[in-house]
């Protein structure tokens, strides 16, 4: 009797402590974690992909997708936030959103994405799979919403806000529905623009979970993929990946809708990645190129890709300087 109850005594000890175990981990997951930048890639503890930014007041945040698979494929089950006041001291926060978390998403395909604030709201654009009903796969674009920049975020629909079968008269592929980014002009006007060999427009509606009008094909020069629009005194940019493997071109014009006028490439090949993916904010007075490559070693590549950062310029006539990739960044001198 005395053996049997030691017996149960042990795994009763050993159960619980297999508990605090677990919820110490969960707690750890789901607390935030700080961390200092030293150089390029700014993200070293894990991969990160197809970075966003976002500037809240004194704050610079970075939304990425996070490669977890072994370097043989797209693997991205969730998305990530990490938020910085200096650029150098930065915070990861719980993952504020999942390819889960949209009912309608098939697969495990949470790639590029953007979050962008209106009205006290944060919208959380991205690109994952969806299927109809007819049972055919292809890409998708989401939009979820949240009442912080870091989350959590949930579907703002319940379905997704575009569809493959929306731009079937411009391509026959089932992925050119990727890579959202949106722009709030100057008189309110909230733009979308995705694309994957065909670059799309269309206008949203001021709750920014519907659309307005028509889908706008827009024409760019040598385009592949991975919009980003922003706006510089009276000039409107429009900058994406070019050719494959890809590197960063841009275009300009003086209204949201175009024309625009190819200006050439803004960032070369990004390290041993195909991809280039990238964003551009203004932070303080100071512009930022934010963009990933395969530079985290040894096992850094195309799927296990790292978001980098390093200035932006311009010249006087408003066209952009040609990016200068660093290892150092920001810092100075890489450690």
């Amino acid at each position: 009797m005395k053996l049997t109850f030691v017996l149960i005594a042990i795994q009763f000890f050993a159960f619980k402590f297999a508990l605090a175990q677990s919820a110490e981990s969960k707690s750890a997951e789901n607390s935030p974690s700080t961390f200092q930048a030293s150089g390029n890639p700014l993200f070293k503890h894990k991969y990160t992909a197809d970075p966003a930014a976002l500037v809240v007041g004194d704050t610079f945040y970075i939304y990425a997708g996070q490669d977890t698979g072994e370097g043989k494929g797209y693997e991205m089950p969730n998305w990530l936030v990490f938020s910085s006041k200096d650029l150098t001291n930065w915070t990861e926060h719980p993952n504020p959103l999942r390819n889960k978390d949209f009912s309608w998403s098939v697969g495990q395909t949470s790639w590029a994405s953007q979050v962008i604030a209106r009205n006290g709201k944060y919208y959380f654009y991205v690109s994952t799979e969806h299927k109809n009903e007819n049972g055919k796969k292809g890409k998708a674009i989401g939009v979820a919403v949240a009442d912080s920049p870091v989350g959590p975020f949930k579907d703002a629909k319940g379905t997704a806000l575009i569809t493959n079968e929306m731009t079937t008269r411009w391509t026959n592929i089932s992925w050119d529905d990727i890579d959202p980014t949106v722009y709030i002009d100057d008189d309110g006007q909230a733009y979308l623009f995705w694309g994957n060999t065909q670059c799309y427009s269309i206008k949203l509606k001021e709750n920014m979970i519907e659309t307005e009008g028509d889908i706008i094909p827009v024409n760019l020069l040598k385009f592949t993929e991975a919009p980003w629009v922003h706006k510089k005194g009276k000039s409107y940019y429009l900058s994406f990946a070019t050719g494959f493997p890809e590197k960063i071109a841009y275009a300009m014009s003086d209204n949201i809708n175009g024309p625009w006028a190819y200006k050439g490439i803004l960032n070369e090949l990004s390290g041993n990645s195909n991809t280039n993916h990238h964003a551009i904010v203004q932070f303080k007075g100071d512009w930022y190129f934010v963009y990933h490559n395969g530079g985290v070693q040894t096992g850094g590549g195309s799927y296990q890709r790292s978001v980098c950062i390093d200035r932006l310029y311009y010249n006087k006539d408003g066209t952009m300087k040609r990016v200068q990739m660093t290892s150092e960044g920001l810092w100075g001198k890489a450690k």
